[in-house]
């Protein structure tokens, strides 16, 4: 067997160790796991982790994703925390203190200031007869199954089981709260996450930039509105200002003999496809892409008929999407 033989081997083992502690991990959850939700959704202030080492570095991980679902929360360093830190704690608090030993020596103070001020405390940890679980109101208990490497040394399962009940926590939490993909949105504005959140209300063009015509308008006119707005398109609307057409390039093509002794109700496209402002701009793209077509007028629900916006293929491309 060559080395990469042996390197794959290693790889798919440790991967399937893995596997099968979460599912271990995932059959084991209890009525523990339940108070947990509660005890975070009846509390007034926010969620304090905390964990000394690789358990540090799994909390850090805890406390974002929680914070950006909709549980206020960030971490604190045990270690500070005994240093001035533990002023940040106070009442209306949870703490989640985690270390798989449930032995961190580090953890002492912080533990003590939970049970001095009855601020609630939720252990997790691989060690139900630890200090840490002794101590804690609640009981997040990870299976204890040894680590990847065979010899116990490497947190590696356990640090992934850790991670895995971060994320069922605080993804239950959000489930609850019905947290919506606009919430998200307001926690993740910047890069191709916040680019995929984006509405159609945030990319479109509205106001004088709109490219809209008349039923009545001569077609010479509407050639000009096209041109000038710069769209390729340009929106018919009806006596009561509402969307009846919509001239494109191809209307243009098809209307070429005498195109300008017609109106714009001659040429247009009646009936377009159209979106709400409150789209996911991500839906918009998709629209664009099944009809083949490089624009979309916005009509709000609330106002029939009404435009609102256009937004161009363009718009989407220059955030990332499409």
């Amino acid at each position: 067997m060559t080395d990469n033989d042996a390197f794959l081997r290693t790889a798919r083992q440790v991967v399937t160790d893995e596997a099968r502690a979460l599912d271990t991990l995932a059959e084991g959850l209890d009525d523990q796991f339940v108070e947990a939700v509660h005890l975070i959704l009846r509390a007034s202030g926010r969620i304090i982790v905390s964990g000394i080492g690789k358990s540090g570095h799994i909390g850090h991980k805890i406390a974002a994703t929680l914070a950006s679902t909709g549980t206020p929360a960030y971490f604190v360093h045990p270690a500070e925390a005994s240093h001035g830190d533990l002023g940040m704690v106070s009442k209306g608090d949870v703490v989640l203190a985690i270390s798989n030993s449930g032995e961190a020596p580090e953890l002492a103070n912080l533990l003590a200031f939970t049970r001095r001020f009855d601020i609630p405390l939720i252990g997790l940890s691989s060690k139900p007869e630890s200090t840490l679980m002794q101590q804690a109101d609640v009981h997040l208990l990870i299976p204890s199954l040894g680590e990847a490497c065979g010899f116990g040394m490497v947190p590696s399962i356990s640090t992934t089981l850790t991670l895995a009940m971060g994320d069922a926590l605080a993804i239950a939490l959000m489930k609850y709260r019905d947290f919506k993909p606009e919430d998200f949105r307001a926690f993740h504005p910047g890069g191709k996450l916040g680019a995929r959140l984006s509405t159609v209300r945030d990319l479109m063009h509205s106001g004088t930039a709109l490219p809209l015509v008349s039923l009545e308008t001569p077609m010479g006119d509407a050639l000009i509105e096209i041109s000038q707005k710069g769209f390729g398109v340009a929106g018919v609307n009806d006596a009561q200002g509402r969307l009846a057409g919509i001239i494109t390039d191809g209307d243009l093509r098809r209307h070429m003999d005498g195109l300008l002794d017609n109106e714009a109700k001659q040429v247009m496209t009646p009936d377009p496809t159209t979106i709400s402002p409150d789209a996911l701009a991500e839906e918009a793209v998709a629209i664009m892409n099944r009809h083949k077509i490089t624009s979309l007028f916005v009509v709000d629900a609330d106002r029939p008929g009404q435009v609102q916006g256009l937004l161009h293929i363009h718009d989407c491309l220059r955030v990332g999407l499409g």
